[in-house]
């Protein structure tokens, strides 16, 4: 898929709020709450919402949408309704998630990758499991998972057997990860420098690995990785001159959670 450009530049009077993996499920409607909770706090506080993917843990179409998210639809839908610009990236579990849903929350659907300006630096956005080529089965699944003509046949079975579907890739899944090392499962670094070479950006920020932090690269390049959501938000804001890692893995105001760019 092509990458998408968003030439917006930020100025210092304004915040971008930046969340992945939250990994959001109907029988988990206490983390819904947590996701509603927070974007009800933080809107007063910013002008752009970007989602870097894995927003749910599963999901089976636009057709299909669980009576436990209405919450969070509506609370998007306030973002919208004050002004603030909602962006949506898909993940490695909800990647059959579509324009009709983005639409109906008030949410711009994005690109994997997309580049976006944050002051006066281009910043490559990518949900990230695309990096992990050391995964070489998860990788032959990604592939296979996004061709469009086998979308448009799972679409069209009953709920029922895509619910099957899902869980049977699920359980094969978790099968796999015992024997894959944490190595394997992470980013290639070459391949970072490979894509942020194609791009010509000094700074990647991503989810999808579960393993937050700022990652300094050498010459003044970057990548931020965001959190999963445990218990907890794991966000970044970007206040038009630093960008800062939230994430309780990580100790606030150190030099391991600003970034700033200059």
């Amino acid at each position: 898929m092509g990458v998408g450009l968003f030439d917006t530049d930020l100025s210092l009077n304004m915040s971008t709020l930046f969340i992945s993996d939250l990994h959001l499920s109907p029988d988990q409607a206490e983390l819904t709450q947590v996701a509603v909770d927070f974007l009800a706090q933080q809107a007063a506080n910013i002008d752009q919402l970007y989602i870097l993917g894995d927003l749910f843990n599963t999901w089976l179409g636009d057709d299909i949408v669980p009576d436990e998210f209405q919450p969070l639809i509506e609370q998007l839908i306030k973002l919208q309704q004050v002004g603030i610009k909602s962006y949506l990236m898909v993940g490695n579990r909800d990647f059959m998630m579509g324009k009709d849903f983005a639409a109906r929350c008030g949410l711009t659907l994005l690109q994997d990758p997309t580049l976006i300006k944050l002051g006066q630096h281009k910043v490559l956005l990518m949900h990230g499991d695309s990096l992990c080529i050391d995964d070489v089965s998860y990788q032959r699944y990604r592939r296979w998972s996004r061709n469009r003509f086998l979308q448009r046949c799972f679409l069209m079975l009953s709920a029922n057997y895509r619910q099957g579907i899902s869980d049977k890739i699920k359980q094969k899944s978790r099968q796999q990860k015992q024997y894959k090392s944490a190595a394997i499962m992470d980013v290639n670094q070459s391949e970072v420098s490979r894509v942020m070479a194609k791009y010509q950006v000094d700074y990647l920020l991503h989810g999808h690995t579960h393993r937050p932090a700022i990652h300094p690269l050498g010459q003044d390049q970057y990548r931020v990785v965001l959190g999963d959501w445990q218990q907890q938000p794991s966000f970044i804001i970007f206040d038009g001159y630093q960008l800062q890692l939230f994430d309780s893995r990580i100790a606030d105001n150190s030099d391991a959670s600003i970034l700033t760019l200059s």
